[in-house]
């Protein structure tokens, strides 16, 4: 090449994506999973949940402020984190479960990507026209009066949607009604507001104008499904045997079903042909099994060739016998492996929900220093012990120790062993703990002592174990 040639772009700008409207039980299924999780998403922070005159009332509630979360029921403390973990555990496998079962159809069905792109791509449609309209629209070099017209008001109810998007997400973190009253007039946290920005702009940019762009090149899932599937996994493929040789025209002698008219290209939002082989950008959405279902019945050809495979089903279809059960794809070894995984890290947390304790504590001795001689020559120790009352009114808690009987306990501000903890709080009381100058644990370097709590009005009880120092340190 001369130095004056230039070099060849590395670079292809983005090509738009114009989906065409299709209609088919697939579509129908994304229709209502749209509708379900959306439904969820918006409304679920306006639920109400009763848990009494000195909790919050909002069923599903994320309370930074007092460091707690609020799922109906059930309310989850900052040392019990192990729950969220392990529903993230779970989450995790069971996306492994289902991708090694059904391909990427979480990413096709479920995914928020999908979900908002499915809903902008519905607005888009509703306002510019069906696949056509959009390309005759995008290739219009003049901007004239109707597609500026066109243009705003797709961009306003794009933004609209990604309000209430970045709205939804904020009344998790507060009580929505107020939160509400207080984004309009003005008063609510900065972080709110700044929160509610950064999600409306990230909506309307990723369901406009990025969309498969998202999933292609920001979302490391397409590149981690292979090492999830195998030859038995179904997913989204062309019976290419069946298919093939394609081509169009009435003389169809030697040609197979396909007859080349792009209906499976032109219903993908990720814009790909399924009919090369399976890709990394196919989500397993199924628009185009609808798309070619649609058109085989018009030219009267069975339908099926565009469908959820297994390469395992390839020999016996191409030889003419029936491929595999369903149910022998789904349920192998792999996906057996991965359901109880998952149901025993579910059964482990059901179990934990219900055995925690309606009390805990938590023990931290004061180390600077770590005792001091009293006037009469005992030794004493200092501990910060953090009471939880998980219960809705007052309740007494009691503290005692087992150990050394010449150890003896003492609460800060009350003559008695006994302190009364606030409903749904925690409390940090200062105690203390005395040896008798002569005892062993005052002579001893370190004695093992439990520290007991007992809510005298239930009876129930917990315990920490800890140390005390005595001289020989």
């Amino acid at each position: 090449m001369s130095n004056s040639e230039t070099p060849p772009s590395l670079y292809a700008a983005r090509e738009p994506v114009f989906p065409k409207r299709v209609s088919g039980s697939f579509r129908n299924l994304k229709w209502g999973l749209m509708i379900f999780t959306l439904g969820i998403y918006y409304l679920t922070p306006w639920v109400r949940w009763d848990r009494g005159p000195n909790l919050p009332d909002q069923a599903v509630l994320i309370d930074l402020a007092h460091r707690r979360f609020f799922f109906f029921w059930i309310e989850i403390w900052p040392h019990e984190f192990y729950f969220i973990a392990g529903l993230l555990i779970m989450a995790g496998l069971g996306l492994f479960l289902f991708t090694s079962a059904l391909g990427r159809v979480w990413c096709g069905y479920a995914c928020p990507q999908t979900v908002w792109t499915d809903l902008y791509i519905l607005v888009e449609r509703w306002i510019e026209g069906d696949r056509n309209a959009r390309l005759r629209l995008h290739r219009q070099k003049k901007l004239d009066f109707r597609k500026a017209r066109l243009r705003v008001t797709k961009w306003i109810a794009w933004l609209l949607i990604g309000l209430a998007t970045g709205g939804a997400w904020v009344f998790y973190f507060a009580d929505a009604p107020t939160l509400l009253v207080d984004l309009f007039t003005g008063n609510a946290h900065p972080v709110a507001y700044s929160t509610l920005l950064v999600l409306t702009t990230t909506t309307f940019l990723f369901g406009g104008f990025f969309r498969e762009q998202v999933c292609i090149y920001a979302c490391p899932w397409p590149r981690i499904q292979a090492a999830m599937m195998d030859e038995d996994t179904l997913t989204v493929a062309y019976r290419e045997w069946r298919g093939e040789p394609r081509g169009r025209g009435k003389k169809r002698e030697g040609l197979g079903d396909c007859i080349d008219c792009n209906a499976c290209v032109n219903v993908c939002p990720m814009g790909i042909d399924i009919r090369d082989g399976q890709q990394m950008e196919c989500t397993t959405c199924a628009l185009c099994i609808d798309a070619c279902d649609e058109i085989m019945a018009k030219v009267g050809k069975p339908r099926g060739l565009v469908d959820y495979l297994a390469l395992s089903d390839e020999p016996n279809e191409r030889a003419g016998k029936p491929p595999k059960n369903v149910w022998k794809h789904v349920f192998r070894p792999r996906t057996i492996l991965y359901t109880t995984l998952w149901s025993l890290v579910g059964f482990g947390l059901i179990f934990a929900l219900f055995i925690r304790a309606d009390i805990d504590m938590t023990v931290a001795p004061v180390r600077n220093p770590t005792f001091v001689t009293l006037s009469d020559g005992s030794i004493r120790n200092t501990y910060d012990v953090r009471l939880r009352n998980k219960n809705g009114e007052d309740r007494p808690f009691h503290l005692s120790i087992t150990g050394d009987l010449a150890l003896r306990i003492q609460l800060e501000g009350t003559a008695n062993e006994t302190v009364s903890v606030p409903p749904d709080s925690t409390k940090l009381q200062r105690v203390y703990i005395v040896a008798t100058k002569t005892s062993e644990a005052a002579a001893n370097e370190t004695t093992d002592v439990r520290i007991w709590v007992e809510d005298t009005a239930s009876g129930e009880r917990a315990f920490v174990d800890t140390i005390f120092n005595g001289r020989a340190n």
